[in-house]
């Protein structure tokens, strides 16, 4: 274990040192990061090549993730996967064939500049391997904290933060922008709170209705996480990387059936299934954390019937589990038009950068690549609600 003040670093070997029942949410931090720490990241998501460690800061544990090269990771360890190839990816959806041969050639000519600055030698704290990492509000403080003990520790890395917004995280977000870190545009994401459709008139009221209303007229049993168990973990994977994955991109988190059992056993995700005719065709798996929920994990089975309304069943589902909890649902990005007319709002979700220590010739790739994004990227992304 290394320490700076109140910011400590713990490798596997280390593991047992934390003092677990003083840390926030200790029981949870201690159940995920054993399992990646000690079995390897790659154990439970299967596109994740990283060193994971572990920092913490007076009572917050952070997994960190500390990477050099890795192209072909997924998007949660590689910056060059998240800017370039799943932008690359994302073109066809635009349906523009002229402006989608102009963006892949800006694409490639960047991605050549992303590679030659070393873009993906990085350590990114508080790092889950999920699409959205919710945070403990850090403090301006303690974000100074972990710059300086970062900067001293992993002097070669860029340093970053996943999953950051100014509406979830106001304090955090401006101590960041304080503290010189660069900002930049990662994705649109919807934010749905139980309070707001109140506030968006009888229309979201009503399309909120008619989705209850399917799902209880549907014939569908919702089953809850403590009557999933081990012999359906190949089918909840199935109902996943069907979506995920194969509707929309392999550079998503590809779990495995260790992460579903180890969610089942140790609850890192709370699983609720919907089953008719003794067959699961429908999966999310969401966590809390400081009034806050998101789902890493949703699925359905795909080769059924659009008409059987899998999608607006699950979503439902979560909205009902946020209304229980009294919780902010954070909806992650895309089908932004269906998240629009249920209630939820839009908000540009940031990676926060620290690069003041690395050579001018690293720092103004990261600028380019800002601007880029906050002057094209985020226009495009809201107009066509990607």
């Amino acid at each position: 274990m290394k320490s700076s003040r109140n910011v400590r670093r713990y490798d596997q070997g280390a593991l047992q040192e934390v003092p677990w029942e003083q840390m926030k949410d200790g029981a949870y931090v201690k159940a995920y990061l054993s399992a990646c720490l000690i079995d390897g990241a790659e154990r439970y998501v299967k596109n994740v090549r990283t060193k994971m460690e572990a920092l913490a800061v007076d009572d917050i544990v952070l997994p960190v993730t500390i990477n050099e090269t890795e192209y072909e990771n997924s998007y949660v360890c590689s910056p060059y996967t998240h800017y370039i190839t799943y932008a690359r990816e994302e073109l066809r959806m635009l349906r523009m064939p002229m402006l989608e041969w102009i963006l892949e050639r800006v694409l490639k000519g960047l991605g050549w500049l992303l590679k030659i600055s070393r873009v993906n030698q990085i350590a990114i704290l508080n790092n889950w391997l999920l699409s959205t990492n919710l945070y403990h509000d850090l403090s301006p403080e303690q974000i100074s904290a972990l710059t300086q003990f970062c900067t001293h520790e992993f002097l070669q890395y860029v340093i970053a933060f996943r999953s950051v917004s100014a509406k979830l995280h106001p304090a955090m977000y401006e101590g960041m922008r304080k503290a010189g870190y660069l900002m930049v545009p990662s994705r649109c994401i919807y934010l749905f709170h139980p309070d707001w459709p109140a506030l968006g008139g009888w229309r979201v009221r009503n399309t909120l209705k008619r989705d209850q209303r399917m799902l209880q007229n549907s014939g569908y049993r919702v089953v809850p996480h403590e009557e999933l168990h081990q012999a359906l973990v190949g089918r909840i994977i199935d109902l996943y990387n069907a979506l995920y994955l194969d509707k929309y991109s392999h550079q998503n988190p590809q779990f495995t059936h260790d992460f579903i059992r180890l969610a089942l056993k140790k609850r890192t995700l709370t699983l609720i299934g919907l089953e008719k005719d003794g067959q699961l065709d429908g999966i999310l798996g969401y966590f809390e954390r400081n009034g806050v929920m998101t789902t890493p994990l949703f699925g359905y089975d795909t080769t059924l019937p659009k008409e059987a309304g899998l999608y607006r069943m699950l979503s439902s589902l979560l909205v009902q589990e946020a209304r229980k909890k009294e919780l902010l649902l954070h909806q992650s990005a895309g089908v932004g038009a269906f998240k629009a007319d249920r209630g939820a709002v839009g908000e540009v979700e940031y990676t926060a950068v620290y690069v003041r220590h690395l050579p001018l010739s690293r720092r103004i790739v990261w600028r380019v690549l800002s601007w880029i994004l906050l002057r094209f990227g985020v226009p495009l992304i809201q107009k066509y609600q990607l």
